[in-house]
């Protein structure tokens, strides 16, 4: 493990980085002891709150966990896909809200990458997965029920879509998709969808997966794309002319 002491990068992030790579690369394994704080500090020649801090950014990435006691230390740790998931939807959302990215280019991606787990999903699906996205689907009918409820609803509707396929790769690398792109179209289309076109797009969508319809599947989530795109350009024209109007009428 090595660190360049020229470098202008933060010595703390190259100290984990190059813990990283042991780790990634094998070198240091599952369930091992890392050295002590101070057998870190020796070895990089760095101050041990430098190491706690290199230590404190592994344990962010769930990379390590550390124990206390006689027997107690840092240990490298079993990362799992669900401890992964919010990672990926927190660089996801900042990675959309940083980069501007638009519109129509987040729902493109957020379709395509969807529209390739339905094939899985209809075949592979489970009756837990069809019991959530029926429920989600009751619950979307439901009088008096907030956006911000329809929206969460909406996402975990998704979401059964998605592990549905029974790939763990594929539902961490869509956990961005879903619940970091759709919440976002959803702030944007919120004010002019249908909520019962929605849930009729659902329904279908349910039913195809039911019937392991894998084309029906494909097809209905082009007509949710479809709609999706609609409402937001409906949105944007609105406000366009709102804001023209409002020009003209202080002009």
């Amino acid at each position: 493990m090595k660190i360049d002491p020229d470098s202008t990068k933060d010595l703390s992030a190259q100290i984990a980085e190059a813990i990283r790579a042991e780790i990634v690369g094998g070198q240091l394994i599952v369930d091992q002891r890392l050295p002590s704080e101070a057998e870190l500090a020796d070895h990089f020649e760095v101050s041990r709150p430098t190491v706690r801090e290199a230590l404190k950014r592994l344990a962010a990435q769930s990379l390590i966990r550390t124990q206390r006691g006689a027997t107690g230390g840092a240990f490298v740790n079993r990362l799992r896909f669900e401890d992964a998931y919010d990672q990926q939807v927190t660089t996801a959302s900042l990675l959309l809200s940083m980069n501007a990215v638009s519109f129509d280019v987040a729902c493109e991606a957020r379709y395509a990458l969807e529209r390739a787990c339905a094939p899985l999903a209809a075949q592979r699906r489970t009756p837990d997965h069809l019991a959530t996205m029926r429920a989600e689907i009751h619950r979307q009918c439901q009088p008096g029920l907030t956006d911000e409820a329809f929206c969460a609803s909406d996402v975990t509707f998704h979401r059964a879509l998605v592990d549905g396929a029974g790939n763990k790769v594929l539902s961490y690398q869509l956990a961005g998709a879903v619940e970091a792109m759709q919440p976002l179209m959803n702030m944007i289309t919120f004010t002019a969808r249908s909520r019962e076109a929605i849930v009729a797009l659902h329904t279908d969508i349910a039913d195809a997966v039911e019937a392991q319809d894998a084309a029906k599947t494909d097809a209905t989530l082009i007509k949710l794309e479809a709609y999706t795109r609609e409402l937001a350009h409906s949105v944007v024209t609105a406000r366009a002319q709102k804001a023209t109007s409002k020009e003209q009428t202080s002009a």
